[in-house]
């Protein structure tokens, strides 16, 4: 099934002000109309009872027989001139009337008002009439009462609400079709940082990823938009360059043992060797062998900690106890380098003990590798507030300052050309950073003046016990 076009939104947002625009014009226009006409109700009333109060004061002034025979003079002569006056003056049969061509039949023949104000229409002009009824004063062979009915020509009044009804509907429309364009380019003009944003988006590529969008002329709300786009833009651009590396990285650390697997191969290959000398390749290629399954034994755990899929165990981890068990493993290569591994306080939290475990390893493999002869590495555990703090000092060459950033990230060597020892390939640190922040804790690392330390924070499960638990000379 083909999809419709989707609606810009430059079209929506001038419908939108159109159809507002629209909605308060005939909300206006409504309001104006019944003013209106109820301005004309009222005037045509005073008009009405105007004309009734008149009659009433000449019914009133004739109380004698001579007076009443004056009184359809008196009417015919207060009638004079006013052309959109109907009067029917009645009580049997019709005493005087003015205009009695405006009336209906009924009202001609007697038949009373059916409401208060009564409105009709007869050869195409429209009339309202009003009703009053008089007592009159006792006279022997004369009616007692009599109805006065006062209609008045309202035709005028109709053609202008029928002319001004058209030219508010037409008023409107064309309002709305002008709020509609003026909606239009509004929202062209707004939405123009937009497209350019479009523009410059479809510009981007994993090549030039270093462009930024510009922000000189975009408003507040789109501002906001380019900020979040460029700061994705650096994440990008730095992503793709650590994946650069990574990538570079992980051939150049494979291929090193796949060159020596490969000529130590074909070395043996070049003529026939005894027993011993195939198990000595064979045992060379082993050691290589074993180097690259622990890289990518490494590999897969820092995958699995990127995505979250490292076991979350309970335990109650002693980090004391585990930093002396891991002093005493570390004795031989202490005793060689002259260093001695001075093991501070104890602190208990909770997770995996042998992840933990690694994570302080590679810190304390990291420190002896890089502490000068005849120094001290230093093993602190304490309590800081509700976190139980663990840090590994050591006395050696100053990390540069640019590379303490870096220094967790994969494959990341402060000095390229270092000798690689144990995990020298750069995956340690990255691998103790996945433990600790998958334990909801952090790392960090301070290098100045000869003295790097390594901090590594988590939440303590329980408090501090002061003192040494063990001080080692090896």
């Amino acid at each position: 099934m083909k999809l419709k076009a989707p609606v810009s939104l430059t079209t929506r947002l001038a419908l939108l002000f159109a159809v507002t625009t629209a909605g308060l014009l005939i909300v206006t226009g409504i309001v104006l109309e019944r003013a209106i006409m109820k301005h004309f109700i009222e005037l045509d009333d005073h008009e009405l009872f105007g004309k009734l109060a008149l009659i009433e004061n000449l019914v009133e002034k004739a109380r004698t027989p001579a007076e009443r025979s004056l009184l359809p003079q008196s009417l015919e002569d207060s009638f004079v001139g006013h052309a959109a006056v109907g009067v029917l003056v009645r009580d049997e049969a019709i005493l005087f009337a003015v205009h009695p061509e405006q009336f209906p039949l009924d009202l001609l023949n007697g038949s009373p008002l059916p409401q208060s104000r009564f409105r009709w229409e007869k050869a195409g002009r429209h009339y309202v009439a009003r009703e009053k009824v008089f007592e009159l004063p006792p006279a022997p062979g004369e009616p007692d009462r009599v109805a006065a009915v006062v209609s008045l020509d309202v035709t005028h009044h109709e053609e202008f609400l029928e002319s001004l009804g058209i030219r508010l509907w037409l008023g409107i429309l064309g309002a709305t079709l002008i709020a509609a364009i003026l909606g239009w380019w509004a929202a062209y003009q707004g939405l123009r940082p937009l497209q350019r944003i479009t523009e410059a988006a479809r510009g981007l590529s994993a090549d030039h990823l270093e462009a930024r969008l510009a922000e000189t002329d975009a408003p507040a709300e789109v501002r906001q938009l380019v900020d979040a786009l460029n700061d994705m833009l650096e994440r990008l651009q730095a992503a793709f360059v650590r994946l650069s590396d990574f990538s570079a990285d992980i051939a150049h650390e494979l291929r090193t043992p796949v060159s020596n697997l490969m000529t130590q191969t074909a070395v043996a290959l070049t003529r026939s060797r005894s027993n011993d000398e195939y198990r000595e390749v064979l045992a060379s290629n082993m050691e290589e062998y074993e180097r690259i399954a622990r890289m990518v034994s490494d590999m897969l755990f820092l995958a699995k900690a990127q995505r979250g899929l490292l076991p979350h165990p309970d335990e109650r981890v002693a980090l004391g106890k585990e930093a002396v068990a891991l002093a005493e493993f570390y004795e031989a290569l202490a005793e060689e380098r002259q260093i001695k591994i001075v093991v501070g306080g104890e602190a208990t939290v909770s997770g995996d003990r042998l992840m933990l475990r690694r994570a302080i390893s590679n810190l304390m493999s990291n420190a002896l590798r890089h502490a000068v002869p005849e120094s001290t590495v230093d093993i602190t555990i304490a309590l800081k507030g509700p976190q139980a703090s663990i840090s590994v000092r050591n006395e050696g060459e100053d990390i540069p300052a640019n590379q303490l950033g870096r220094i967790f990230e994969r494959f990341h060597r402060t000095s390229p050309d270092r000798h690689r020892h144990g995990e020298g390939a750069g995956l340690g640190l990255a691998i103790t950073r996945s433990i600790v922040e998958s334990h909801g804790g952090t790392v960090d690392v301070l290098s100045s003046g000869g003295i790097t330390v390594f901090e590594i924070l988590l939440p303590s499960a329980t408090a501090v016990r002061p003192g040494i638990r063990g001080s080692m000379t090896f």
